[in-house]
């Protein structure tokens, strides 16, 4: 009954090993680092670097690089890889060319961001930059691939990419607003942190990630697979993790913090 009605929001599970596995990985590893993120493991970049739990190696011992080159490094293997995607299987269905051109767009702007749009002035783990790259090209990858298996098959019956499209638009631009508005809390050279304002900010501390996962969604819904639904859930346990983690981090720094702003989802979390 349950797998009926699925079948008719999603193409059908693939038949193939790599991409089953994978999206067992994919809610399980990062539903884990959501955990950790919880329990005060953060993953080691931004303004959560070295803050929580005392860590096994102390920062100063730490193999690091600046948070700039640090995220050039995990966006760029998986901007490339959704680019190529274009020239090594060039032909595809429209389903199959809007996903791999929203995979594209949201790491282009990714990039964008850290070039134009970000004020650093922190480091990140290298071990964590290599592990975040690494991520987001398999799991890139990974996304473009599955779909690319279900070319030639029937639609699911309720067709979602147009959903998805306006889904996707809405994240990612929502997404993009807030980060504007984190970099112009700081003027340039300015190294000192304060509480955002404006936009969702007044009610979540992270609503760019809550329009992350909205965008993820609109991805998911794009291609009716799944392995991105997968990617998705596990991202949203991760991202939540790391809203609870910021909203702690900054009670910590700032006595007056509202208590009315939640983490992730307004009045609720």
């Amino acid at each position: 009954m349950v797998s009926s009605t699925l079948l008719k929001f999603m193409y059908p599970p693939p038949s193939n090993l790599f991409v089953i596995a994978m999206s067992a990985i994919s809610i399980v590893s990062m539903g884990n680092a959501g955990i950790m993120e919880l329990k005060g493991k953060h993953m080691q970049y931004s303004k959560l670097w070295n803050f929580g739990v005392d860590q096994k190696i102390p920062a100063d011992k730490k193999a690091k690089i600046a948070s700039k080159t640090g995220m050039i490094l995990g966006y760029t293997p998986a901007f490339v890889a959704a680019i190529g995607s274009f020239f090594l299987v060039p032909v595809g269905d429209y389903r199959f060319d809007l996903l791999r051109s929203a995979i594209t767009i949201h790491f282009f702007k990714r990039i964008f961001e850290v070039l134009f749009v970000h004020k650093y002035s922190g480091f990140m783990d290298t071990e964590a930059a290599i592990a975040i790259s690494i991520s987001y090209l398999v799991y890139t990858a990974t996304m473009i691939y599955s779909h690319y298996l279900t070319l030639g098959f029937p639609e699911p019956q309720t067709d979602l990419k147009y959903v998805g499209a306006l889904l996707f638009l809405v994240g990612i631009s929502g997404n993009f607003y807030h980060h504007y508005l984190l970099s112009k809390l700081r003027t340039k050279g300015e190294k000192k942190y304060k509480i955002p304002q404006g936009g969702l900010f007044s009610l979540i501390i992270c609503p760019h990630y809550l329009c992350e996962i909205i965008g993820f969604i609109g991805i998911s819904c794009i291609s009716q697979t799944l392995y991105p639904f997968c990617f998705t859930v596990g991202s949203a346990f991760y991202l939540t993790g790391r809203s609870c983690a910021t909203r702690k981090w900054y009670q910590s720094k700032f006595e007056d913090f509202p208590t009315r702003v939640k983490a992730l989802i307004p009045y609720v979390l």
